[in-house]
Parts: structure tokens; sequence; C-alpha cells
């Protein structure tokens, strides 16, 4: 693998590690990926309460949407 991107650089450095370490490094990973995740659809729900709260949100059928967004 010979790339020079930090990405690479990493990956490269994990290779080189023993199957445990190696498994260790992914772990840890997929555990920060779940979190970050979590914090984005926290935010999101932050976004939509906000929102609900300031009465910018619609309700109704998707007709009714459908029918709301043609009359723009």
């Amino acid at each position: 693998m010979q790339t020079s991107t930090p990405v690479g650089n990493i990956l490269e450095a994990i290779s080189i590690l023993d199957f445990e370490d190696q498994l260790f490094v992914a772990e840890t990973l997929q555990k920060r990926i779940v979190e970050l995740r979590r914090n984005k659809i926290a935010l999101r729900i932050q976004e939509a309460e906000e929102n609900y709260r300031l009465g910018k949100v619609r309700s109704g059928s998707v007709t009714d949407l459908m029918m709301d967004s043609t009359d723009d």
C-alpha cells in the first residue's frame, strides 16, 4: 500500500500492528462512529424541537403536504 495521504499513513501504521491491536483499533473506531451518529441525531432532534416550538412545522397527510408544496 503506497499512499502518502494521512489516512493512508494511518492505515499503513495499523496494518503493522498485531491482530489483537488491529481489532482493538477497529472496535474503538466503531464505538466512536456510533457516538458521532448519536450526536448528529441529538442535534437534529434539537433542531426539530426548536422548529416545532417556533411553529415552523406543518402537519397533515402526504397529500396535504404535497398540495401545500405545489401552492407555493
